[in-house]
């Protein structure tokens, strides 16, 4: 049995069929990922590339990685 999380980045990009395609998951502009099902009552969203963006701006990638919050600081 392995013990590596399953890898979906494949399966992401073969499932994105809009022009352009989206980011892959593991890119810096993973966020520009269209948006393929939105929770605003529970606060997340799933990108089409199979990360799940949080309100917070926290991230989960599809093979279980956390992106910690990352807000930008406002100017004093």
């Amino acid at each position: 049995m392995s013990t590596r999380p399953f890898d979906r980045s494949a399966t992401a990009s073969a499932a994105c069929r809009h022009q352009p395609p989206c980011p892959a998951p593991y890119g810096r502009d993973r966020e520009a990922a269209r948006t393929v099902a939105s929770h605003p009552e529970q606060g997340w969203s799933l990108l089409c590339d199979g990360t799940v963006l949080f309100e917070d701006t926290g991230e989960l990638l599809p093979d279980g990685r956390v992106i910690a919050p990352h807000r930008p600081i406002q100017p004093a």
